[in-house]
């Protein structure tokens, strides 16, 4: 099976499995290499179009000895049929979409990743569509999976508000939203973390190490992460009797360079933070950087917990203490829904919620004695 980065390039459709020759003609016209067609086939054979149109798709009202003869003559050339035509018929092409926000984001990546694994297990070819964070790119690229009529698709932290999300989902057979909830009574499925649990946990780590001065720097707004983890954050605070401060809270974009520059400004504005608790990975990173910067050692005059302990969390220096998701497992499991939701979509979707772990590292140590 394959795996296509999504572009936007004008799909070539076909009107019936007849016209894959004028397909072929098109493509041969742009550029691409020509491919044996249905007319070479026929003309090889001596059949019409139409009768090697029935054959390819196993239909009545051929003969034993034509349909033999033709079968040798598509052996004989390596013609193979468009799974795009074939679909038009069968009403299936065996391709599927996965739309994520940040394909460079480790998390996204090892999210994709695992779900392409399983779909190839399961003989279906992938698309794959980076949105970078913009609402306008994603619709582009939905909408272009849909000229492509996929199967269904797999769409990762969707960034379109509520009305837009669900105007785009019911476009599709089957769809699987990952980190996303939408009210919606179509055929679509959710797996989330628990994320306000993490963020809960997160913060009631640093809480237990002795800090109170506790900083966040989180996602995008519109994010369903967000909005759980800062819930999380919150509640932690609330339970230990820890005024909430809105200075303490600053917004970014999930990514390093975003990260570094939050946090700089954040610690330069609030100099009585003792600790931060980070979106994800990448801005912990980040926040690693801006506290070198600033001249401030890791953990000991300021602790950073991240969040999905990506590779990346392991190997940089100090190792960061953060929440434990198994991405691979994600993709895994939002394809095996979204499989099975094609195949019989007349039960109510599930809904998976999928637990964080935290994991202990040099940025966060336990029991740190804070000043």
């Amino acid at each position: 099976m394959t795996t296509i980065v999504l572009d936007f390039a004008p799909g070539l459709l076909y009107n019936d499995s007849v016209n894959d020759n004028a397909n072929d003609n098109a493509i041969s016209e742009v550029g691409m290499a020509k491919r044996v067609t249905m007319t070479d086939v026929a003309q090889e054979a001596g059949v019409s179009l139409m009768t090697v149109s029935r054959v390819v798709n196993n239909k009545d009202g051929v003969s034993d000895r034509t349909r033999q003869r033709v079968l040798e003559v598509v052996d004989a050339l390596g013609y193979r049929p468009s799974s795009i035509a074939r679909g038009l018929v069968t009403k299936h092409t065996n391709t599927l979409g996965i739309v994520v926000p940040d394909i460079a984001n480790p998390f996204f990546s090892s999210i994709a990743r695992g779900a392409e694994q399983q779909a190839y297990a399961e003989t279906y070819s992938v698309f794959v569509g980076n949105t970078d964070e913009e609402p306008k790119r994603e619709r582009a690229i939905l909408e272009s999976l849909e000229d492509k009529r996929v199967d269904g698709i797999l769409l990762c932290s969707s960034r379109l508000d509520e009305a837009e999300l669900a105007e785009m989902v019911d476009r599709f057979p089957a769809v699987v939203l990952v980190s996303r909830k939408l009210d919606h009574d179509g055929c679509v499925g959710v797996i989330l973390i628990a994320d306000e649990l993490g963020g809960k946990i997160a913060t009631q780590h640093l809480i237990q190490s002795g800090h109170r001065n506790i900083g966040l720097i989180t996602g995008p707004q519109i994010s369903h992460s967000t909005r759980g983890r800062f819930k999380g954050y919150q509640t932690a605070l609330e339970q230990a009797d820890i005024p909430y401060n809105p200075d303490w809270v600053r917004y970014c974009s999930p990514v390093i360079t975003q990260g570094r520059d939050t946090a700089y400004q954040l610690l330069e504005d609030n100099p009585e933070l003792t600790a931060l608790f980070c979106h994800n990975d990448l801005v912990a990173v980040g926040a690693l950087q801006a506290c070198t910067r600033l001249g401030l050692d890791v953990p000991d005059d300021i602790a950073l917990v991240g969040f999905d302990d990506i590779d990346m969390a392991a190997i940089v220096s100090p190792a960061l203490t953060t929440l434990r998701v198994d991405r691979a497992e994600i993709g895994r499991s939002a394809m095996r829904m979204l499989l099975a939701q094609i195949q019989d979509c007349s039960e109510t979707p599930r809904e998976i919620v999928l637990e964080p772990e935290l994991v202990v590292r040099e940025s966060a140590p336990a029991l740190l004695q804070v000043a």
